[in-house]
């Protein structure tokens, strides 16, 4: 941040966020990375604190975060908008099920995670009878709903984004690729985690490869629903025939030079960490004025 003639004052978590607020300090602008620490709305606490005090920040305000977070209400958003994501049902009790009506095979995960966590081999279910012991484990184990959805068995793509509405714009578009000592078939926790060995991410071509144009139509269609602001990522995966659906958003995508998504991409579109970080204080910026 120095770099762009800021001066820099490092805050740390929510918890020293409010005390610094309550002793009188104030900023111009507030770079937020901050995931929150408990309970499903944990990454809209940070943006919400700072609307109190009016102190602009960089990145989606409270409604969108805890929008985003929560996959089954971001995809009801995103359908309405007419973005194509895949048939689903949020499951809050086993009872639930008895109302599910989805083709098999069905993917289970929990509903308001991230970095697919939650996410394992188990959770593609190939017969129904398999899904309440699917999702006893998921409930118990998280304690949150588990969103059910249709399992698209196409190719996978993450879509980096900069800017807010009108001026958002596809940076570019990862193909997630398992290798063969990953988990089979998944983007899994451990996949993700793990991924020297097991994940190859390629830059995809929209000018040559019309699914990924449509991947990344797609996914600025669902980012502009959403309201998401000046940064993040859209996951996108296709079904049978090719055709892309929404997954999820990740308005606060991580930013971690060397292992993040998004940081990956921009370097294999040929920009540096700093164009990032530029891009996203000039988005943050000129929404403030």
């Amino acid at each position: 941040m120095a770099s762009f003639g800021h001066e820099v004052d490092p805050i740390g978590n929510i918890h020293e966020l409010t005390a610094r607020l309550a002793r009188g300090d104030r900023w111009d602008l507030v770079f937020n990375i901050a995931e929150g620490l408990y309970g499903a709305a944990r990454e809209s606490q940070v943006p919400a604190l700072l609307d109190a005090y009016r102190i602009p920040y960089t990145f989606s305000d409270p409604l969108v975060l805890g929008l985003s977070l929560h996959k089954g209400l971001a995809k009801m958003v995103v359908r309405n908008a007419g973005v194509r994501t895949p048939e689903y049902a949020v499951v809050e009790h086993l009872d639930d099920l008895e109302w599910v009506r989805l083709p098999t095979p069905i993917f289970a995960k929990p509903v308001a995670e991230g970095t697919s966590k939650g996410v394992t081999p188990a959770s593609l279910v190939r017969s129904l009878a398999d899904l309440p012991a699917t999702c006893a484990m998921l409930l118990e184990r998280f304690r949150q709903p588990v969103l059910l959805e249709a399992f698209l068995p196409g190719r996978e793509f993450t879509v980096g984004i900069v800017g807010t509405g009108a001026r958002a714009e596809v940076v570019g578009a990862l193909e997630v690729k398992l290798l063969a000592d990953a988990e089979a078939g998944i983007y899994s926790f451990k996949n993700k985690k793990e991924f020297e060995g097991k994940v190859a991410y390629e830059l995809a071509d929209p000018r040559a490869d019309a699914e990924v144009a449509e991947a990344e139509r797609v996914a600025l269609a669902a980012w502009r629903a959403l309201g998401c602001r000046d940064a993040g990522r859209v996951d996108v995966r296709s079904d049978a025939q090719g055709r892309p659906s929404f997954i999820e958003a990740n308005p606060l995508a991580g930013l971690n030079p060397e292992i993040s998504d998004l940081a990956i991409l921009v370097g294999k579109v040929g920009l540096t960490y700093r164009d990032l970080i530029g891009r996203i204080l000039a988005s943050a910026q000129a929404r403030v004025g």
